[in-house]
């Protein structure tokens, strides 16, 4: 496993990557700074600071934490939500063995950076020259060639007329030669000039860029075991001090233990690899062709002719030699076929995972219009049945729509993945294990809620509730604390609560309200500390205490 084989055409992708590296290890020792002022404010701050440190949902930087170190230091993070006090010794120690160390590590792996990529690019820059003199050589020879074409015609035009003097022709031949031999010297530089470039070539793809990049990821390695080993020392000085938070320290300890330099180099080849060969060989192109024989003494008075030059272009190297020449830009076809095929792969999959979010929302949706048919079916005077078997047609066809676009992804994914060499077993199992979750969330809701007759069969209903994930109307129940009173109600009518998570009300009874109506028709009332549930919005006459309810609101923008 080496960077300089497997990441030959990823320059630019290897210079984020370590410059991410060494933010990450700024971002710890600025992390370690922090926790040592905190350690003074105790146990809330120190929670503060763990979650400001979290990183954030759907981004960037939330798949930044698939590598062994970033992981290490998002379990250090969540251990320290369980300290319960802290002392002024731990600042003093982490301030002298974490931050003053890291920071002249900082300083120099900067330089060790810049030097590694210095070299990288005079690299390309000398095979980018030598490509140069390659292309004005074979030009030299072309244009050469012509002339010497052109002055072999025109010596056996003025050969061929009787009216044109014997030193006329004798100059026309002796231009000929020169042409020829200016030819010949042309062909001869330009195919030692290509030899000169294969070779350059070779060394540059197969020893210069090798070397340099297995440097860059010895010190790549080097940061990631030194970014483990002050995860490690960040708990010993903890262990020191605080005897009876040793079990989080433990897990601290092997969380900086796990970090695996090897491991996370295999996964920036994953991440980054493209899936090309390096380029071959250029072909020589010969412009000798048209030339219909080699001028000599003899040819003065007996070569006639009207040969005609054609001159050919393209050929292998007027295609692509190395990736960092040129990129396409804008936006690509659906199928990323623009791009290579590793990357085209992981695009795919994260295509169909979207997808299968998507139709994991659309059946969520399904499920929850389903319910409220139900209720209406069983209980009519809460409302009409078929007013949602639009919406509910709507979502089936929707759903129907993101499955054709997932089978289409899928198969593109097949063609890929079909082509590409045999990704690594752990490779494998992980695909293997998303793509069984996704089935399976998917297949829990493909049942179709209606009998042949039409008829709602409630044990496939059940059935569907238990595989299906839990709604925000089945999550409102499982709050540990009582909601807070935001006003009072009046029941207009008399209603029977006989399903689960209703409440019975009489007409004309007064209650509390603990939740507004979220728009799905039905308000959260409270009879007393033991009685609560929910009972059609229609049923109440809500009135709302402007002030309870600023503070429910703040409460759940909190909460959120």
């Amino acid at each position: 496993m080496s960077w300089g084989t497997e990441l030959w055409d990823q320059f630019d992708n290897l210079e984020k990557h370590t410059q991410w590296g060494i933010d990450v290890l700024e971002k710890y020792i600025k992390f370690v700074k922090e926790r040592t002022e905190i350690e003074l404010s105790y146990a809330k701050q120190l929670r503060n600071l763990s979650k400001k440190y979290q990183p954030k949902k759907n981004s960037k930087e939330e798949e930044e934490y698939r590598y062994t170190s970033t992981r290490a230091f998002l379990a250090t993070l969540n251990e320290m939500n369980d300290y319960a006090g802290q002392h002024e010794v731990i600042s003093e120690n982490m301030t002298s063995l974490i931050i003053g160390e890291l920071t002249r590590y900082v300083q120099e792996l900067k330089q060790e950076r810049k030097s590694h990529f210095h070299d990288g690019r005079k690299a390309q820059q000398h095979i980018e020259t030598c490509w140069k003199q390659l292309e004005a050589s074979k030009r030299r020879f072309e244009r050469d060639c012509k002339e010497a074409d052109r002055a072999q015609q025109y010596f056996e035009k003025m050969d061929a007329d009787i009216n044109v003097t014997k030193a006329d022709v004798e100059k026309a031949r002796q231009q000929a030669q020169l042409r020829h031999q200016m030819a010949e010297d042309s062909k001869a530089e330009y195919s030692s000039t290509l030899q000169k470039f294969n070779s350059e070539q070779h060394d540059h793809y197969y020893t210069h860029i090798p070397n340099i990049f297995q440097k860059i990821q010895e010190m790549e390695e080097r940061r990631i075991v030194r970014i483990g080993e002050s995860m490690k020392t960040f708990a010993d000085v903890d262990r020191q001090v605080i005897p009876i938070i040793g079990k989080c320290l433990d897990e601290i300890t092997k969380a900086a233990e796990s970090v695996d330099h090897k491991n996370d180099s295999q996964m920036v080849i994953e991440a980054f690899k493209s899936g090309f060969e390096p380029p071959g060989d250029v072909d020589f192109e010969d412009f000798t062709q048209p030339m219909k024989r080699t001028v000599s003494e003899s040819s003065l008075s007996n070569s006639r002719g009207d040969g005609k030059y054609e001159p050919k272009f393209g050929g292998k190297s007027k295609g692509k030699l190395w990736p960092f020449i040129k990129k396409n830009k804008g936006a690509g076809p659906e199928d990323f076929s623009n791009l290579p095929p590793e990357q085209r792969r992981k695009k795919l999959q994260q295509k169909v995972d979207e997808l299968n979010k998507d139709i994991q929302k659309e059946m969520d949706q399904r499920d929850a219009l389903t319910k409220m048919k139900d209720v209406y079916i069983k209980n009519p005077q809460m409302g009409d049945a078929a007013s949602v078997d639009h919406r509910l047609s709507e979502l089936e066809q929707n759903i129907e729509k993101l499955r054709l676009e997932v089978q289409k992804f899928e198969g593109w994914l097949a063609d890929v993945e079909g082509r590409l060499p045999a990704r690594t077993e752990q490779a494998r199992r992980q695909s293997g294990l998303y793509e069984a979750q996704n089935t399976s969330a998917v297949n829990s809701c493909a049942q179709d809620r209606e009998s042949p007759d039409g008829s709602y069969t409630e044990e496939q209903s059940q059935e569907t509730e238990m595989k299906v994930p839990a709604t925000d109307f089945d999550d409102e129940f499982d709050d540990e604390e009582p909601l807070p009173t935001i006003g009072t109600c009046k029941a207009l009518y008399t209603f029977e609560g006989q399903n689960e998570g209703t409440i019975s009300v009489a007409e004309g009874e007064m209650l509390y309200v603990i939740e507004e109506d979220k728009g799905d028709g039905w308000t959260r009332i409270r009879r007393n500390e033991d009685e609560e549930g929910y009972v059609p919005t229609s049923y109440v006459e809500v009135y709302l205490d402007k002030n309870a309810k600023d503070v429910y609101k703040s409460l759940q923008k909190i909460s959120e």
